[in-house]
């Protein structure tokens, strides 16, 4: 398994006018995070507006990135389902294409299985599939316990990891503490980065990095160097665009960041509205903001 650590940009996915993927954009996405330095990507994710991605989507989409990245950082791709049967089917579709991991969410429609049943829908596709697995802990209403992701981590030699996104900052405190070693586990609260990076987080997969990669990038490596001073302006700076991001239509707020540096977007699929005037605006400034911070230079030279 190739080194996973770092910041995972969770990419977004272009579409055009008729809601179909924008290869050429997504082609030109995958290089701009490249150029950008990031430790790797992630296809299908919620920044990537995975919920909407058919099987033979996903697979396009994670087709054009892997080629595109031709084997210069690992690509990733996440997967929706709501049933096991669902799950094995995306997992198989993509088992000829050179991925690095499967980013799985728990089922996400309103009822939460019991443990068993979470152990067992991941066991099947890892059973089915030869990829590794993080779990991607983020529905609200089924938020995996620490006890029952240790469990899983623990009796699942192919589940390597967990992306803490939901809940609180002590669910992945918890996991830093008891996950078996040599498991990874992300941050993707995007408020509390720096914290989490701080607590010994092995990376983020969260959409503020994909919005501004550089800034996520220069606080990653200012927590490492032991610069809080620049590591907390560049968390007062994410923050603020996280905040200007923040909404029911994040990925499209995602887009229009990233379009501010040069990186083509496309459109969200619809229903999902681009960002409005008033986003527009928050999240023009805090851009500029947080990519002066990242100009000013580390504290310690």
């Amino acid at each position: 398994m190739k080194d996973l650590s770092g910041i995972i940009i969770p990419v977004v996915t272009p579409f055009d006018a008729a809601g179909d993927i924008d290869e050429s954009a997504m082609r030109g996405q995958v290089r701009f995070m490249i150029e950008k330095g990031v430790h790797g990507i992630c296809v299908g994710g919620t920044t990537g507006e995975g919920h909407t991605l058919s099987k033979d989507d996903l697979r396009k989409v994670a087709t054009i990135a892997v080629d595109e990245a031709a084997g210069r950082i690992p690509v990733l791709a996440g997967v929706f389902a709501n049933s096991t049967q669902d799950l094995v089917a995306r997992g198989k579709a993509l088992s000829d294409v050179k991925l690095d991991a499967l980013q799985v969410t728990p089922t996400y429609y309103l009822y939460n299985p019991n443990d068993e049943s979470m152990l067992a829908h991941y066991k099947a596709l890892t059973d089915a599939v030869d990829f590794p697995v993080i779990i991607y802990n983020v529905v609200r209403w089924n938020i995996l316990g620490a006890d029952l992701l240790v469990r899983i981590m623990t009796e699942n030699d192919k589940v390597v990891g967990v992306k803490q996104s939901g809940g609180e900052i002590k669910l992945l405190a918890d996991l830093l503490v008891r996950a078996p070693k040599g498991k990874l586990i992300y941050s993707a609260q995007d408020s509390l980065l720096y914290p989490t990076f701080m607590l010994g987080a092995h990376g983020a997969i969260a959409a503020s990095p994909a919005a501004a990669p550089t800034a996520a990038l220069a606080l990653w490596e200012a927590v490492k160097a032991g610069d809080h001073e620049f590591a907390l302006k560049l968390h007062k700076g994410i923050l603020r665009l996280w905040n200007a991001l923040t909404g029911n239509n994040c990925p499209a707020a995602v887009k229009y960041a990233l379009s501010l540096q040069g990186c083509p977007t496309g459109l969200p699929r619809m229903p999902m509205h681009p960002a409005t005037p008033q986003q527009q605006a928050a999240i023009k400034g805090a851009v500029d903001a947080v990519l002066d911070i990242v100009a000013s230079g580390p504290s310690r030279r």
